[in-house]
């Protein structure tokens, strides 16, 4: 009996008190193509540039061509599209098919409905 107690200790100890050790790290969010989370320069066929910052948390934020917040909300990929579900009021849920990012991180980003835009990382 004096044994098994012994091995019940030692198992006891072993076990560890943080249940988040041994897991496996959670996967982190990409974009439908496979980009990572970060600000990103989008260029409209307009010429017009503005810039959208993806978080890894599944968060977003749009700064239009003035600098300005334009929209904010969620992302995330559904049906091998982007998604972005704005909580910006006046804004529209809108998913992209994206392109395979080139060399230089860039590709093109068609929503469902709409002009294409180009999507390139931004430099800072």
């Amino acid at each position: 009996m004096r044994g098994f107690a012994y091995l019940a200790l030692a198992l006891a100890l072993a076990v560890p008190l943080n249940p988040a050790v041994g897991k496996a790290a959670a996967k982190p969010m990409l974009t439908a193509n496979g980009s990572k989370p970060g600000a990103y320069e989008v260029k409209h066929l307009d010429g017009s540039v503005t810039r959208t910052i993806l978080n890894a948390d599944s968060t977003y934020r749009d700064i239009g061509a003035n600098g300005k917040l334009a929209a904010e909300g969620k992302w995330s990929v559904m049906g091998g599209k982007t998604c972005f579900a704005p909580t910006t009021k006046g804004a529209e849920h809108m998913c992209f098919k994206e392109t395979t990012p080139a060399k230089d991180g860039s590709f093109t980003a068609t929503p469902d409905k709409g002009k294409p835009v180009k999507v390139t990382p931004a430099a800072d």
